[in-house]
């Protein structure tokens, strides 16, 4: 019962029901009263069934059904409270600054025999008019709720599609294998599967994949298998930097110390608690490891291959985190034991230096203008020579650069050579800013390179297309030197508006049906609702989380939140403070883009911020809502619709203060999904800079369908206009499998 329940939150979030018994093929049986029941119910929440998917469901028994609906329901929120703080709040309520002021008074020269709210507070006459409050306007904490119903107002509905256990096996290997990174919703995919099924035999082919599997290996007490797998020293570092953090990628922990101290700062100095968070986030840094933990690291730092001058000049780049944990862990104690001599020969050689460091030798040429020795030296590391390369350029010329390039390019990942051909255009452009976001910290706006200003545009233009014609070509000969002995292809015209996942390491779970950064939702109605759920499970307390939105015109920006709530063409729901027991609470903006056009607005970009000190609560959901019909709300203000959704993400446990979750193009209709941290209490510190940025950067990456087309061509592949037309079908569903994807990048 638990796996079924597990495999089907997996396959929800690949738009997709599990069936556990079912195999392919089987026989097709009339449908009967009981599917159709159980269609209907799929239907308000927002579900229609692919008709293989309506023939499979006669092999549910009535224990998945309710597995399955109740897995829904649970990804939809359909449990949690989504009653806001203003009632009917699409009709204005205009308080004032007095209004405040004059309850605060009132509260404190309150008589005791004056009726006060649950919350103790006490509304004076000719203030708030509470008739239109769920709770208190004075303190915004809801203490009134109303139980969601399904109103089924969407006109468009997606369409869940069958999966078998081969399935969701396949998609296990797909994760395993995937050539980019994992985001967090295929990471908690992840683990899930490696809960109940064995590790197939195949070796993850990205480092962070590789820390769950060692992880879980580890969990197992298969420390051998785990040995196997580990062939350096940073993976060691990496895996318990991970177990330590949960953070997959290794970072200074003086970043994290930075982040929470930052976090807990407020705009009102009197409330930042800062000194105190950066004191309590030093001491969960803390490094503690039993014997047992620090005999397995022994031990397989022990078995490492190769000679100990290599290993100690990959461990000098973290040397400080090296350090500590060498302590903590009591390395050199284990050193000293009979079978350790080789880790006592790394310790030796590691503790005096006696290695040379290859980035050390590779800046000490390229600072002398050595270009021979220097790209001698990066030949020898194809992967960092890809990440160096424009800067290089600009630093000995283009010309040699590439040449010298063009000799180990067949050794570079392709995810590399996509990234090289896509960024090019930008990096390139002296007017142009990027955004970067470092290890560990939050998005940043960067000028270009100043060498740069040191080349005619013409010479920059000649740079961007030999990186281009390189690449190009480089990509299209992989797609060539593959066999394949198919004649037609499909390719869905959805896959040209989904760009390439590189790059993109989301920190969002995405429960429902999963969409890559980038991805453009098409607007249906003329309206669009925002929404923020958050307090689920929670004490009551003061968890103050605000969902905001950003306007922006050609001379003006101007934003919908708790202090400004009804501008020019949105309105605000309520600013929530204090979150009730355990039901949790909501926030709503609804955007009508007809008044924003006919006002000359460009984009509107979604936000949403802990006003509260730390970062934003784990488990919030963010998202919005779209239908061709009206949607309303009810009497008491909710305003949430599961058959309504177009997207919606929930926040996983990290270091995010603001977040941007999407940008509506009013232009084009359409709505960009992405996911971009920002240092910010309220939404007024969020540069719309950056945004701009970073949708520049989305729109330069490849499509899918692009990807698609050159593979077309490299293969002769002629393209067809239906999927059962072709010997190769690439559909929308397909690409939502981010992992399966990268399998088209060929090494």
């Amino acid at each position: 019962m638990e796996q079924v329940k597990a495999l089907l939150k997996v396959a929800l979030r690949q738009q997709a029901l599990y069936i556990p018994k079912l195999k392919r093929p089987f026989t097709h049986q009339p449908v009967d009263e009981e599917n159709f029941s159980f269609v209907a119910e799929l239907v308000n929440l927002g579900y229609l069934v692919s008709e293989e998917l309506l023939y499979a469901l006669r092999m549910m028994n009535v224990d998945d059904r309710e597995l399955a609906l109740d897995n829904i329901n649970e990804a939809k929120g359909l449990e949690k409270g989504w009653t806001p703080l203003i009632r009917n709040w699409q009709t204005p309520v205009h308080v004032t600054t007095a209004d405040y002021i004059v309850t605060s008074f009132a509260n404190y020269f309150k008589n005791s025999d004056e009726v006060t709210l649950p919350c103790g507070h006490y509304i004076p006459e000719g203030t708030f008019p509470l008739e239109r409050y769920n709770g208190c306007p004075f303190c915004a904490t809801p203490f009134e709720f109303e139980k969601l119903t399904l109103k089924n107002q969407a006109g468009k509905r997606a369409i869940l599609r069958c999966w078998t256990l081969d399935d969701v096996h396949q998609y296990y290997n797909n994760l395993l294998l995937s050539r980019t990174p994992l985001d967090a919703t295929q990471a908690d995919s992840l683990k899930i599967l490696m809960s109940f099924f064995p590790l197939p035999d195949v070796k993850p082919a990205m480092k962070e994949t590789l820390m769950l599997v060692i992880d879980n290996l580890v969990e197992r007490n298969d420390q051998e298998k785990a040995q196997f797998f580990l062939t350096s020293p940073n993976e060691v570092l990496r895996y318990l930097w991970y177990k330590h953090t949960g953070f997959a990628q290794i970072f200074a922990p003086k970043t994290i110390i930075s982040r929470h101290g930052k976090n807990h700062q407020h705009v009102r100095p009197q409330s930042s608690t800062a000194a105190v968070a950066r004191i309590f986030s030093r001491a969960s840094l803390a490094l503690y490891y039993d014997r047992k933990t620090g005999r397995m690291v022994a031990e397989w730092l022990n078995a490492m291959e190769g000679p100990v001058e290599k290993l100690c000049e990959e461990m000098h780049p973290k040397r400080g985190m090296w350090v500590r944990f060498i302590r903590a862990l009591r390395l050199s104690e284990f050193s000293r034991r009979t079978g350790f001599e080789k880790l006592r020969e790394l310790l030796d050689v590691f503790y005096n230096e006696r290695y040379e460091v290859y980035n050390g030798q590779v800046q000490h040429f390229r600072l002398r203008k050595d270009a021979y020795t220097t790209l001698k030296l990066l030949q020898q590391r194809p992967g960092l020579f890809a990440r160096s390369l424009f800067a290089n350029m600009l630093w000995f010329g283009h010309e040699i650069v590439l040449d010298a390039f063009a000799e180990v390019i067949n050794k570079v990942p392709a995810r590399l050579v996509f990234t090289l051909n896509m960024y090019a255009e930008d990096y390139f452009n002296k007017g142009l800013s990027r955004t970067v976001k470092p290890l560990g910290g939050v998005a940043r706006l960067v000028t270009p390179n100043k060498l740069l200003q040191l080349f005619s545009d013409e010479e920059l233009k000649q740079m961007k297309e030999g990186v281009e014609e390189l690449t190009l070509k480089l990509i299209k000969g992989r797609f060539a030197g593959v066999a394949n002995g198919n004649k037609t292809i499909y390719i869905d015209p959805q896959l040209f508006k989904m760009p390439l996942s590189i790059g993109d390491r989301s920190d969002s779970i995405q429960d429902l049906p999963v969409a890559l950064q980038g991805t453009r939702f098409p607007v249906a109605g003329d309206k669009v609702r925002l929404f923020m759920q958050w307090g689920t499970g929670l004490p009551a307390q003061h968890l103050d989380m605000d969902l905001s939105c950003t306007i922006t015109y050609d001379k003006v920006v101007d934003n919908c939140s708790f202090s400004n709530m009804y501008p020019v063409g949105c309105k605000h729901s309520g600013d929530v403070i204090h979150i009730p027991d355990q039901v949790g609470t909501a926030e709503y903006i609804d955007i009508d883009l007809a008044v924003l056009a006919d006002a000359g607005a460009r984009y509107v970009s979604f936000t949403c911020n802990a006003y509260s000190n730390g970062s934003m609560s784990p488990n919030m959901v963010i998202g919005w809502m779209d239908s061709e019909n009206e949607m309303t709300i009810t009497t008491a203000g909710v305003a949430y619709d599961p058959s309504c959704v177009q997207h919606q993400v929930r926040i996983g446990k990290g270091l995010t203060k603001g977040l941007v979750f999407g940008v509506l193009e009013l232009a084009s209709r359409e709505i960009i999904w992405l996911e971009m941290p920002f240092q910010g209490q309220v939404v007024g510190q969020m540069n719309f800079d950056m945004v701009q940025a970073l949708l520049r950067k989305l729109e330069s990456k490849l499509s899918v369908g692009n990807m698609l087309r050159m593979k077309a061509a490299a293969q002769e592949l002629q393209e067809v206009a239906h999927p059962s037309m072709a010997d190769e079908a690439y559909t929308a569903v397909w690409a939502k499998d981010a992992a399966a994807v990268t399998q088209l990048f060929i090494d």
